[in-house]
């Protein structure tokens, strides 16, 4: 089984306007779909991807609940819908709650569009309750492409929550830190910590990429692509380029997140 941890979408009616504005934010990455939940089952279905989780953020409180009306309306056994708390919300962490009470398996934090800190004192609740309910939080790891280089989700600040909340499920995205793989090598790496490969191979060394691959637990790694801004079938061929065997495959692209997810 493939799964890809890390894709976004939006609502049909959303998702010309949606993908105009953030392409607009800058000209590095291209998408390579629409941001439909249609385009991307078909890039699934080219790609070999039997589930994609389909990740949203919430960049005003009250998108809470139309995000988590929409989710429930997509999900299905192949689209794994991941809502979104925003950290501003004074009842996040019942937020939470709710997503696991609704039989959803995470949600996503994105430090950038949140404007948030991922050590900071008023993410506890929201850790707390990711943690007593067994939700996967999909965390933006590292800088962000249409974002100044202020460090709001640096390794280091991301080995500190990990240490605070050993029972959360975080998945620390873009090989832990994006292009801040530097610091990834010297606190990340080796640990028992979640990391995701999604929108890095374009952005880093190969000769690290090999590296981070090798040196960190192959149970820890997770196949994700950052659909619809990479190419999922693209992403899977950027990691089987590194020849690091079919065990090691077969437990990054799929049998990993079937057991964080439950899947």
């Amino acid at each position: 089984m493939v799964i890809d941890i890390h894709t976004h979408a939006f609502p049909d009616h959303l998702a010309q306007r949606a993908m105009a504005q953030l392409q607009a934010e800058t000209d590095e990455v291209k998408a390579v779909l629409n941001g439909t939940v249609a385009d991307l089952l078909h890039s699934m279905d080219r790609a070999g991807i039997d589930a994609s989780v389909v990740a949203s953020i919430a960049t005003r409180p009250e998108q809470f609940e139309p995000i988590l009306r929409w989710s429930a309306a997509i999900c299905s056994d192949r689209i794994l819908p991941f809502p979104s708390v925003h950290p501003s919300a004074p009842n996040a962490a019942e937020q939470v709650r709710r997503i696991a009470a609704e039989g959803f398996r995470g949600f996503k934090l994105h430090p950038y569009y949140q404007n948030f800190t991922v050590d900071e004192e008023r993410l506890t609740p929201i850790y707390t309750a990711a943690a007593e309910c067994g939700l996967v939080l999909l965390l933006h790891g590292g800088f962000d492409i249409a974002f100044p280089l202020d460090r709001l989700a640096d390794p280091v600040r991301i080995l500190q929550v990990t240490e605070r909340f050993p029972r959360l499920k975080l998945v620390a995205a873009h090989f832990g830190a994006w292009k801040d793989w530097d610091e990834v090598e010297r606190h990340l790496v080796g640990r028992s910590i979640y990391m995701d490969i999604s929108c890095s191979f374009d952005f880093m060394e190969r000769a690290q990429a090999e590296a981070i691959l090798k040196r960190h637990p192959s149970d820890r790694l997770l196949f994700g692509s950052d659909s619809p801004w990479v190419d999922q079938q693209k992403t899977i061929a950027g990691l089987q380029s590194f020849a690091l065997g079919k065990e090691f495959e077969a437990k990054v692209l799929g049998a990993n997140a079937q057991t964080l997810l439950g899947a």
